[in-house]
């Protein structure tokens, strides 16, 4: 079924983000933000206020909507349109933006661990010593061969 011969009671009954995909799937083109939701507020025939007011929601749930990717050039496709490469570049650099978080994060366990002290001041009494004379270190290699 076409959107455009939808009913607009049909259409209310449906999320923003529905509508949107519906647009974008018959329409086969890239839009921007703005442009998608102007096409949903004409659709619905809600005031133009509500553009302003309900803008920022809509991005968010594009953003959210796995169905959706957004490109280079500040406008929405669908993500079935692209291949997986195209798609995995995109994660690539999330997940190099993380290692670059992860990497300042050692840097600071590293100056951390400059500053810490490594005299031992506790005090172990003989009895404890005494206790542990006759414990002995096996290697996971001979555990191995004991069984």
């Amino acid at each position: 079924m076409s959107i455009k011969s939808m009913k607009k009671e049909e259409l209310e009954l449906m999320s923003n983000k529905d509508i949107a995909y519906m647009i974008m799937e018959e329409s086969k083109r890239k839009l921007n933000t703005a442009d998608l939701f102007k096409k949903i507020i004409k659709l619905l025939d809600l005031p133009e206020s509500t553009f302003e007011k309900k803008i920022a929601d809509f991005y968010t749930a594009l953003s959210t909507d796995k169905r959706f990717i957004l490109l280079d050039n500040g406008k929405w496709d669908l993500r079935s349109n692209h291949t997986s490469d195209k798609v995995l570049k995109v994660s690539d650099e999330e997940d190099d933006e993380e290692t670059d978080e992860e990497d300042e994060n050692d840097d600071i366990d590293e100056i951390e661990e400059d500053n810490f002290d490594d005299t031992d001041d506790t005090d172990y009494d003989d009895d404890t010593n005494e206790e542990l004379k006759d414990l002995v270190v096996i290697d996971e290699d001979e555990l191995e061969l004991e069984e």
